[in-house]
């Protein structure tokens, strides 16, 4: 079942896999402080393949020996709570990208579908 759409603002740093925050991986503080904040949700994507400000190619391809993949953390709720949320990034990523985007949700919960 759907439930009410609307807009919202989208999330998304990228920052790469062996990045940290006080000996813990970045992309799960960012996770944590965005659920402490009660953010509607945040998921994090693993790249197989990327390059950044560096140029340097990071890649999960066997022969690479590179390990450091990039990483993106999406993050989705109106645009007054997400943008309440970016100084907590400010503290917390020295290096990387951060994107906004508008965007339309459509929200399914569980429930009777229709006949």
């Amino acid at each position: 079942m759907t439930g009410p759409t609307g807009g919202a603002l989208r999330l998304t740093v990228f920052v790469g896999e062996h990045d940290n925050w006080h000996h813990k991986p970045l992309y799960s503080e960012i996770v944590h402080r965005a659920h402490a904040a009660g953010l509607a949700g945040a998921s994090v994507f693993r790249g197989i393949e990327g390059f950044g400000a560096s140029s340097l190619i990071h890649t999960s391809r066997l022969l690479s020996l590179s390990e450091d993949l990039p990483v993106a953390i999406v993050i989705v709720d109106t645009e007054e709570r997400v943008r309440a949320f970016l100084p907590q990034l400010d503290e917390l990523v020295t290096e990387g990208l951060v994107t906004l985007d508008a965007c339309e949700v459509i929200r399914y919960t569980e429930g009777k579908k229709s006949p």
